[in-house]
Formats: structure tokens, sequence, C-alpha cells
């Protein structure tokens, strides 16, 4: 696993997102990753996730270490611990599989309560689901947003996060996956990044 103990040397990193989706869809959601060079956006990466599915975890690794960017790659960084709806990631397994440092990031505190109620109550494999996320713990403040983690200390988080937030408090990689994502999935890019 690359080594986060100097935060300063994760200068590779992908950021994912996933696109927008109508109510009613099943069946595949695209996945974005918008990969970066320090401040420079070198590339990107689409996959697909199962709406509500299991299977984020193993399409995140397929799309990450399959791609032409892997072997330069240090940090992984997630809009969120899900994709697709409610298919949760396995934010440590990702982690392990890629052998790098994998941070979640998110604007504002999620409501947990209102999380796990709609996993146990109306999402098939809801329990495990809701499982995956109590084992990755609390959500932490840290350099304006809410963040996970997996291979990396608070501290090397918040300067991740500081040194790629060019434009606003989320980290560029982010914000560029979400609107490729959204125009990917309707034909343009929409902001709320």
């Amino acid at each position: 696993m690359t080594s986060a103990k100097d935060p300063r040397r994760l200068s590779n990193v992908i950021g994912i997102d996933d696109g927008p989706f109508d109510h009613a869809h099943r069946g595949d959601v695209p996945v974005v990753g918008a990969v970066f060079a320090g401040p420079r956006f070198d590339g990107v990466v689409i996959g697909r996730a199962r709406r509500d599915g299991a299977d984020a975890t193993r399409r995140l690794t397929e799309m990450v270490a399959g791609s032409r960017f892997a072997e330069h790659l240090q940090l992984v960084l997630l809009d969120g611990v899900a994709v697709a709806g409610f298919n949760v990631i396995d934010v440590a397994e990702l982690s392990r599989r890629l052998a790098m440092p994998v941070l979640v990031v998110c604007r504002r505190q999620p409501d947990l309560a209102r999380i796990r109620a709609a996993l146990l109550e109306r999402v098939p494999g809801g329990r495990r689901k809701w499982g995956l996320i109590e084992r990755l713990g609390a959500m932490e403040p840290v350099a304006g947003v809410w963040v996970q983690r997996a291979g990396l200390d608070l501290d090397a988080a918040g300067v991740v996060v500081r040194r790629f937030a060019v434009h606003g408090r989320l980290p560029e990689p982010l914000r560029v996956a979400h609107l490729i994502a959204g125009a990917v999935a309707t034909g343009e890019s929409r902001g709320g990044a």
C-alpha cells in the first residue's frame, strides 16, 4: 500500500462519482473516475455499477486497476460511501484490493439514522450494507468537509482535501468526476458538485 505518512507525496489521485439516474431506473448506472496528477487533470475512466446492487467494490476495483493510470495512482477519492443509489462500497476492501488509501468525502455530515432506516427497511441486502457503513466508522470533520478513510490518518486526509480543493471545499477530482458523470448520464453536466 502507498504510504500516507507524507500526504504531500499523494499527488496522483482518482476522484470517483456516479451519474444521476431516474427514480424508476433499474440496472446499471455510469460511474466516472477523474484522474489527476497534482493539479493537472490527466484522464477519465468510466465504469458501471448496479442500481442498489452489491457490486460496487468489485466494479470500482476493476475500473481503477484495469485502467492505464493504475500504476501511477496513489489515492482514491470517493464522493460518498455508495454509488448507484445504495450500492455501498466496502472501503477497507477497496483499499486492500487496490493497495492504496481510500478517502470518502462528503460536503455535509450524512443523516445516518435516515440512511440506516432506508437500508434496513427498503433495500435488498440492507443489513450487510449497513454493516459496511458501521465498520468504516463515524465521519470526521476536516478541512471544511466530512471524511471516512482507509489507509491514511485524519491529518493526511486534511492535507489531501486542502491540496485538491481548488474551487470550493470539494477536492477537484471529485468535482470534475461529478460533472463528467452528469454529462455521461444525461448528455450535459450540471453544477451541484
